[in-house]
């Protein structure tokens, strides 16, 4: 497909970026779904929540790369920045523990598995059933995978944790230097907010690809939908053709008339008069 040459100057620059961003964001973006549900981790290290932090900011520089209104999701980008400034130059690990929390805890298992026990009872479509078994599934997974995350944290002295968070941020490239230009940069007209057509077909290309990957799975029963709905075998009349059973005609003052006014026609009142 040929470049088109009509474009802002701003959307052309956003573009640009986003094609150095994309195999990173992409390979962020399957790593935050496996965190939050997709995949159940037997182990994480102190670099998988630093890795967690970065996909975070990553997703977030997309959204903004591709000016995505804010109200679809919220990566907290900025945010992860600072924590992971604080964390390297204050030990500040309590602030990422709540974070986690905020991030992956919190779930409505206990709703979820009343909504089951109730499908159950109506006699809800097997599918249905299936579609909140699998959500309750994923809440499970998401809860081990904070638990793996935090016993990677506690299970550490102050000072190898701190040894592992330097070494798993300058990986990543987020040594306290580098998250100055980074924030600085998000600040700057290249991430603001510009919607154009262009930068939504581009989003909804490379969502529309990663969804594949994520969704269509066999285990996976959101990508089995419910059958579409068949088409009627029967042609009913228009409703202003079709005969209402006991229909009684009430347009006469005699019905609708609740003051007992009196109505006359002025014709008849004209022959009437004296």
């Amino acid at each position: 497909m040929a470049a088109r040459t009509d474009l802002p100057d701003l959307v052309v620059q956003k573009l640009a970026a986003f094609d150095q961003l994309q195999p990173e964001f992409e390979r962020c973006f399957l790593f935050v779904e496996h965190i939050q549900g997709r995949q159940r981790f037997n182990s994480l290290s102190v670099a998988d929540v630093v890795r967690y932090l970065h996909a975070l900011w990553v997703s977030e520089c997309k959204t903004s790369l591709l000016s995505i209104s804010r109200t679809v999701k919220e990566y907290d980008g900025l945010f992860c920045l600072n924590l992971l400034q604080r964390w390297q130059e204050d030990e500040d690990v309590a602030a990422v523990v709540s974070f986690l929390y905020r991030k992956l805890d919190m779930l409505p298992i206990a709703d979820i598995t009343r909504q089951i026990q109730e499908a159950h009872r109506a006699g809800t479509r097997a599918e249905q059933i299936q579609r909140l078994v699998y959500g309750r599934q994923v809440m499970l997974t998401r809860q081990s995978n904070l638990i793996q995350m935090l016993d990677a944290l506690f299970s550490l002295s102050p000072e190898e944790l701190s040894h592992q968070v330097q070494q798993a941020c300058a990986s990543y490239g987020h040594l306290p230097a580098q998250i100055e230009q980074q924030r600085a940069a998000m600040q700057g007209p290249l991430y603001a907010f510009a919607p154009h057509q262009v930068l939504a077909e581009r989003n909804m290309l490379v969502m529309n690809t990663l969804a594949r990957q994520t969704v269509d799975r066999p285990a996976n029963p959101s990508a089995q939908r419910t059958s579409p709905v068949q088409q009627s075998e029967t042609y009913p009349q228009p409703l202003a053709e079709t005969v209402i059973p006991n229909y009684q005609d009430m347009t006469s003052s005699a019905y609708n008339n609740l003051m007992q006014d009196r109505f006359v026609e002025p014709s008849i009142a004209e022959h009437q008069s004296p």
